[in-house]
């Protein structure tokens, strides 16, 4: 007996933005990236920066390439969709592979407007000053909470306690959302909105009549992102 398939509508927002899904990671949550694209209809596609996790493709898994592959059919002029790839420290060097493989350039930041917001993309790290200026004992820690993440459940409990837990990677990405507002305010935008620390905001902050927002990852479970709806409410979404 065949089953009926049901088509679920899109759920319709202007913009849609992900960021840190490090493809190429044992923990890269590609599959739930590539489900969120498929479940919305958007004008806009941000890819915020960390979208590999590093240089090494062999490490790429099939649902890894499905989660590129689609984001190629977006980036097709008869889609009539814009996609904005935004460099993170992980996509350093990308540029000319992305632009043959997917068919888009990777931007630095970028600025968009809607219903009268001026919102800038940036990944970042730019802000973090600790990751600059101690690169290989950031790398450790990288590598070190990589390996908290596959154990125990799926769910990912040792981790998701231990980033709970630490006072300093809160306070580390306090620090990085300010410098974020200071350099969004000398660009004369009302919002920032960045990935890189892997936590997300579900309320802004807001300094000097900048907002910031982060979107999270889809490293971590649950992962999240971020939605901009046609009226200019920004959102965060958990899958």
């Amino acid at each position: 007996m065949k089953h009926k398939t049901v088509v679920e509508e899109l759920i319709p927002v202007n913009t849609l933005i992900l960021s840190d899904i490090h493809l190429g990671s044992e923990v890269s949550r590609a599959d739930k990236a590539l489900e969120v694209l498929q479940s919305h209809s958007f004008k806009r596609l941000i890819l915020l920066g960390d979208i590999f996790d590093d240089l090494n493709f062999k490490r790429l898994k099939k649902g890894h390439w499905n989660f590129l592959s689609y984001v190629r059919k977006l980036s097709n002029p008869k889609r009539n969709t814009e996609v904005i790839w935004v460099e993170g420290n992980h996509d350093e060097g990308l540029s000319e592979i992305m632009a043959l493989m997917i068919g888009i350039d990777i931007l630095k930041e970028y600025i968009c407007e809607v219903n009268g917001k001026k919102i800038l993309a940036i990944h970042g790290h730019q802000f973090d000053r600790f990751l600059n200026e101690n690169v290989i004992i950031s790398n450790f820690a990288s590598f070190i909470y990589d390996r908290l993440q596959r154990l125990g459940s799926e769910n990912q409990t040792i981790a998701r306690y231990i980033k709970k837990k630490s006072k300093g990677w809160l306070r580390l990405a306090g620090k990085m959302a300010h410098g974020a507002i200071d350099y969004a305010k000398n660009k004369n935008v009302n919002t920032v909105i960045c990935g890189h620390t892997h936590i997300p905001t579900d309320e802004p902050i807001e300094e000097k009549s900048v907002k910031y927002y982060n979107t999270g990852c889809f490293t971590d479970v649950p992962s999240s992102y971020i939605v901009i709806t046609e009226e200019g409410e920004i959102v965060t979404k958990y899958i």
